[in-house]
């Protein structure tokens, strides 16, 4: 894959200095002026029923999105409401004095898209102390929570592991756990940072989401990557965690951590793997662990996948243990510069899986993105990755059992694009502490209707 040309250029001191000065006038006229989010409104209710005759009636629709139709049941969850309003989000870079000037701010107003204005001028490292206002997190949540909504912060982190480019990882967890915001971190292979990140949360109280995952150690890393299909999936399903259980790094807490174990499964093999993460999850379970299945590549599996006897199965019991048991999927655009590419077969892909179970009256499972990007060599300049990032994070908000998605990739291999990646980490900062948009407050349910995001 080709390189992108033309890298986002660093303001000079003098720009710098100007946005900064701006951007806290612009953010407490902001601040001040958001404070009253959008009502609610109920819509249809989910159905009850997860039966072999429910499932048998399971058909894709003929709309754009081939996903289950629903059933005519009586409904086991409150009534839905609006997708995420965007309350807040940091003012546009404005030009440089003179005849012109001007700050956008986003439009909110309803059901009505977020407008898109241009983003702040970024750069590659954090200063310390950060100049960044801040939104006080704290505060929101509370003014939100009495109105009955939830606040829900930028959920997009990162994605590490060995080698690579990793300069500012830490300033953005402590950053943003200073800040109150869970942030979202996966690493391959290198147990460190999600160490750091641990012990980070231990001292704060902040929920963090952190995901680990054995690729090699000695081998083929295809042995830890994916399961032994030629074998029955319960056996498959004792060898395949034993290694990963084993070689699980000891300074991690199993309690606190999602361990992941495959990798892009073999889609045509799904009634085998509803098989092999029922035994998983008992095993994982047993063992006190947090395991995180499957690792769907991106734009798997089909929503027919989902509704073979043992996958529903499963969906039922990762559906009643949120907290133990999830589903790993993977959304990339595979393409550089149209993050929505065919959306919502990609990006987006999670909401097939939450109208299967929606339809049979499962409880929505915990969801894991635990990769996300563009492609797997390339990200685009940061101008245009923030805009990126901005949209996928109104896409996930909605849903509080999205827990985040992590960019693609700050470790070794796959090009250059460790160093692309880096510079992401200081403007995605910056993002998380500026941005924030308010969303059902559970147990209550965003719908799912993937043309309010389409690109």
């Amino acid at each position: 894959m080709g390189k992108i040309g033309n890298r986002f250029s660093v303001f000079g001191k003098q720009w710098w200095r100007i946005w900064q000065i701006g951007l806290v006038v612009v953010w407490i006229t902001a601040v001040s002026a958001c404070q009253t989010p959008v009502t609610p409104t109920p819509t249809s209710q989910p159905p009850a029923l997860n039966t072999p005759e429910a499932v048998s009636q399971i058909t894709p629709s003929a709309a754009a999105y081939p996903l289950p139709t629903r059933l005519t049941a009586t409904e086991p969850y409150p009534a839905s409401s609006p997708t995420a309003e965007l309350i807040f989000t940091p003012p546009a870079a404005a030009t440089l004095a003179g005849e012109g000037s001007e700050v956008f701010l986003p439009l909110v107003n309803g059901d009505e898209a977020v407008t898109t204005t241009p983003l702040p001028p970024t750069s590659t490292s954090i200063p310390s102390p950060t100049p960044i206002p801040t939104v006080d997190f704290t505060a929101v949540r509370a003014e939100l929570a009495a109105q009955g909504l939830a606040l829900v912060p930028i959920k997009i982190g990162f994605h590490t592991g060995i080698g690579g480019n990793s300069e500012g990882l830490e300033d953005w967890m402590r950053a943003l756990d200073a800040a109150g915001i869970p942030f979202f971190l996966k690493s391959v292979d290198n147990a460190q940072p999600i160490f750091i990140a641990q012990e980070i949360m231990r001292q704060s109280g902040v929920p963090h989401v952190l995901v680990y995952r054995k690729a090699a150690q000695g081998g083929s890393s295809y042995d830890w990557n994916v399961p032994n299909y030629s074998l029955p999936p319960e056996q498959a399903a004792e060898i395949h965690w034993q290694m990963h259980r084993d070689a699980f790094p000891p300074e991690l807490d199993p309690s606190l951590v999602w361990l992941e174990t495959i990798n892009e499964v073999d889609k045509n093999v799904a009634e085998w793997l509803g098989q092999f993460a029922l035994k998983t999850a008992e095993l994982a379970l047993n063992d006190g662990f947090r395991w995180a299945a499957f690792g769907w590549a991106s734009g798997e599996p089909e929503p027919t996948d989902w509704q073979t006897p043992s996958m529903v199965a499963f969906l039922q019991l990762a559906g009643n243990n949120p907290d133990r048991l999830a589903i790993a999927l993977h959304e990339y655009s595979y393409l550089v510069d149209d993050i929505g590419h065919e959306y919502p077969y990609k990006l987006g892909r999670f909401q097939a899986l939450f109208q299967v179970v929606d339809a049979l009256g499962i409880p929505r499972p915990t969801v894991l993105i635990t990769e996300w990007g563009w492609t797997y060599e390339d990200v685009p300049d940061p101008e245009q990755a923030l805009r990126d990032i901005a949209w996928a994070a109104q896409l996930y908000a909605p849903y509080p059992e999205v827990k985040g998605a992590a960019i693609w990739f700050l470790g070794g291999q796959f090009g250059e694009i460790a160093n692309e990646a880096q510079t992401l980490i200081a403007p995605v900062t910056q993002l998380s502490l500026q941005t924030y948009f308010s969303a059902p407050q559970p147990p209550a349910q965003a719908p799912i209707e993937p043309e309010r995001y389409a690109p």
